[in-house]
């Protein structure tokens, strides 16, 4: 069939808890993604991006409308909706893409994603289920059954609206998923479907362009990875950062507080090791999904006509700055990977410059030639893909963070080329030179030589905070 007037595919994969600099990275001899790593060197590639929020549902629902959570009022993973706001999923239906979504949906809208629009092909925990009854004869899940979850929960105390009230998060246990073949596992069925169904739509069958989302779970955890993926990095072999088990020079008291820190209280660095070769284990298995997609988009003849823009919802601290998860402003948690692949484009592009997840519906909308509303809170990143040198060193990016279930802890940051502002409404607010300290171990706040700095990155979070429905007083 002819291509002449079709638009480009678009195909956006997202995991879920991978940092930044887990592309190109290589532990015990090994590359931790290596399909991403081949997509890279073919790609622009954004080393400076960050998420709106570093927590499932307000990033993810930030990135589909291209709204900040604060202004569509998504910011907690519970309880809350963007009700006047559009889904890239929308503006592509009603650009006639075929659509389909796999994987998990942490997109809050009303109305709910899978009824916005008629989806040609929706799988989800429903239908994974029922694959998984189908092939176990309606035995339960062993990770249903009762207690079996128990060793990878841990009790801590979260402030939520005013009060410290005790509830429980997937901690930082490592353990076998013992239910084989690894191929029945939830991130590999929605690996093979994504690829079935970039077959069934390729440029010789159909003349309709298709928009895949595609999104991974792992290495979001429990930890519990397939024993295909579980021995790849033997925690002895792992280098681990420096900071591993150390907490920054002049860190706010209230950190120790919080649920990541209260998260990695008593982990030894043993136990630390465990739980990056889990990690990596599972981003590996997240990797191997990923290259079956690539994999029938090149024996499809799709690659060139296809948009791929792929990136995580938010990191993991894994430990450094003793803190698990995310839900903090270290970079472990907030500064995410994202790759653009554009069709007939083969030449590797790096971007050092700050963006944000903001940016991903404005770009893609101009990609597929749909118009951009203008009251998206992200800028359009086609005139950097088109030519880098239009890149902006002074852009200032913004996130942030007020709870998990309920409003709680309370965060703003301000992130620029060279330094990182973090603002807390009880005064404990941090200041990072990222270029000298990229681990962000020395707290410059209260340094008179960069008072002017800070004063300023004050000010920017002040100024985005009321353009943006915050609600905080900045004093």
């Amino acid at each position: 069939m002819t291509q002449t007037n079709r638009k480009p595919n678009v195909v956006f994969i997202t995991t879920d808890h991978q940092r930044a600099d887990s592309l190109g990275m290589v532990q015990c001899g090994r590359e931790v993604t290596p399909h991403l790593n081949r997509l890279a060197q073919r790609s622009h590639v954004f080393t400076r991006a960050y998420d709106t929020c570093p927590l499932c549902v307000p990033a993810r629902t930030a990135m589909a409308t291209g709204i900040y959570p604060t202004r569509n009022g998504v910011l907690l993973n519970r309880g809350q909706t963007a009700s006047d706001f559009k889904t890239m999923h929308q503006y592509l239906a009603q650009a006639g893409y075929r659509m389909a979504h796999l994987g998990k949906n942490h997109i809050r809208t009303e109305p709910d994603l899978k009824r916005s629009i008629d989806f040609d092909l929706w799988s989800g925990e429903e239908e994974y289920s029922r694959f998984y009854r189908s092939i176990r004869k309606s035995q339960p899940r062993k990770a249903d059954q009762p207690n079996e979850t128990n060793l990878y929960k841990r009790a801590v105390s979260e402030y939520q609206n005013g009060a410290y009230v005790d509830t429980q998060y997937s901690s930082a246990h490592t353990g076998l998923w013992d239910d084989e073949p690894a191929e029945h596992h939830y991130d590999l069925y929605n690996c093979r479907l994504a690829a079935e169904f970039v077959r069934a739509n390729s440029p010789e069958r159909t003349e309709t362009p298709f928009a895949l989302f595609l999104n991974i779970w792992a290495p979001h955890p429990p930890l519990q990875v397939p024993a295909a993926f579980a021995s790849l990095f033997p925690p002895q072999e792992i280098e681990l950062p420096p900071n591993v088990g150390a907490i920054a020079q002049g860190e706010p008291p209230g950190r120790r507080r919080g649920v990541p820190a209260q998260l990695a209280e008593g982990l030894s660095m043993e136990q630390w090791r465990d739980t990056w070769s889990a990690h990596l284990g599972l981003l590996h298995m997240a990797d191997s999904g990923i290259g079956l997609v690539l994999q029938a988009l090149e024996e499809t003849g799709a690659t060139d006509h296809t948009i791929l823009i792929f990136t995580s919802d938010h990191g993991d601290h894994l430990g450094q700055h003793i803190m698990y998860q995310k839900m903090e402003m270290y970079e472990q948690a907030i500064h995410v990977p994202l790759i653009i692949h554009l069709p007939m484009k083969n030449d590797p592009v790096t971007i050092d410059d700050p963006v944000s997840h903001l940016d991903l519906l404005p770009t893609m909308l101009e990609l597929v030639d749909v118009p951009v509303p203008a009251d998206l809170d992200g800028v359009s990143l086609r005139p950097v893909l088109a030519d880098p040198a239009v890149s902006d060193p002074n852009r200032i990016v913004h996130s942030q963070y007020s709870g998990n279930p309920a409003i709680g802890d309370i965060r703003r940051a301000v992130v620029a080329k060279r330094y990182k502002y973090i603002f807390a409404p009880d005064g404990q607010c941090e200041l990072y030179d990222l270029a000298e300290d990229p681990l962000e171990m020395n707290n410059v706040v209260d340094d008179p030589g960069r008072a002017t700095v800070r004063d300023q990155l004050h000010e920017q979070a002040k100024a985005w905070a009321q353009g943006h429905g915050d609600w905080i007083e900045f004093t």
